[in-house]
């Protein structure tokens, strides 16, 4: 598995990463803990030695799970987590103080709490699960981040961008008061690439992308015809015209491609690790079989550059993330 920099300040990270949004129970139907356990500990065997989580992720469960299966792999994974707003707003909204969402108290004590969860003495990278670049100077939130740092609490700093708003970022980036920055990043989605990576690159800031498979889109397997379990919020996401819309693009990028639909997730993957800004990928992975794709996925590493000009050519702006 290969490596690459979390930024000039983290450590070493697997490419492919593991994240853990889905085995939080808390918006994903069908997670099952023993499953979710397997699929981590054979991540690890694969390789994959990081893993992202949140306290959101079914309040603390998908920590706790995380937890378990690094102790139970005896070290050597690194642990990303994130911090809730204290105003509970997902996603962060303009012209609210950051007093309101990341005080100091409440950045340690949130700490200190997913630090009981995970089991663990110190959280590789600790973030914010919401951002606004209005709160670069704003508040006591650099205090508490020092403070934890300080303390070996936190290694390093990272934020989580606000989902399709990858230039709400950058000026905390060029501020140099952050570590790293998450990103939704993704062949629908290619925006990080216009001004946030090379804001990353000459700041020396890592780079976590997110949603690879455009919460399944680009798996191949949202047709018009599929149906989600009830209260997955992937019936929302997906809702109405979508999943054709989705499919059809898909289908689009297949053709265009020349290659087969059941080939778009390898695609999909391979197309985030082929910038070099990017650290490391965090697909979901609640199967034995996903671990297995993806690390095979990432062993083949970027794409070339004719495909990479073709891929170009399929960005989609759009928001289905419900509000």
């Amino acid at each position: 598995m290969e490596h690459r920099p979390l930024g000039r300040n983290g450590p070493e990270v697997s490419v492919l990463g593991y994240g853990a949004w889905g085995i939080g129970q808390s918006m994903w139907i069908g997670a099952q803990d023993d499953v979710s356990l397997r699929s981590l500990a054979r991540a690890f065997e694969q390789g994959v030695d990081f893993v992202d989580t949140a306290y959101g992720y079914g309040d603390g469960h998908s920590e706790e799970l995380v937890g378990q299966a690094v102790r139970a792999a005896g070290g050597g994974i690194r642990i990303a987590t994130k911090i809730p707003p204290a105003n509970r707003q997902w996603p962060a909204r303009a012209g609210v103080h950051a007093e309101e969402t990341f005080p100091a108290e409440h950045i340690i004590s949130c700490t200190e709490r997913s630090l009981r969860k995970l089991g663990v003495e110190t959280i590789d990278v600790q973030q914010f699960h919401v951002w606004s670049d209005e709160w670069v100077d704003q508040g006591s939130w650099r205090e508490g981040i020092e403070r934890l740092k300080a303390d070996g609490k936190i290694g390093c700093f990272g934020i989580s961008i606000n989902d399709h708003e990858a230039d709400n970022g950058i000026a905390l980036v060029q501020s140099g008061a952050v570590d790293s920055v998450q990103v939704i990043y993704n062949i629908f989605d290619q925006a990080p690439a216009d001004r946030l990576f090379a804001a990353t690159q000459e700041a020396g800031v890592g780079v976590i992308a997110r949603v690879p498979f455009d919460e399944g889109g680009l798996t191949g397997l949202i047709r018009p015809e599929t149906e989600f379990p009830e209260g997955d919020w992937r019936n929302r996401y997906f809702a109405g015209d979508r999943k054709r819309e989705v499919w059809e693009r898909v289908q689009a990028i297949a053709s265009d491609l020349d290659v087969e639909v059941d080939q778009i997730p390898e695609i999909a993957l391979r197309f985030c690790l082929s910038h070099a800004s990017v650290s490391t990928v965090i697909p979901g992975m609640r199967s034995l079989n996903s671990v297995n794709a993806n690390a095979a996925a990432a062993e083949r590493g970027p794409l070339d550059e004719r495909e990479l000009a073709v891929l170009a050519r399929h960005r989609w702006q759009r928001d289905f993330y419900p509000r």
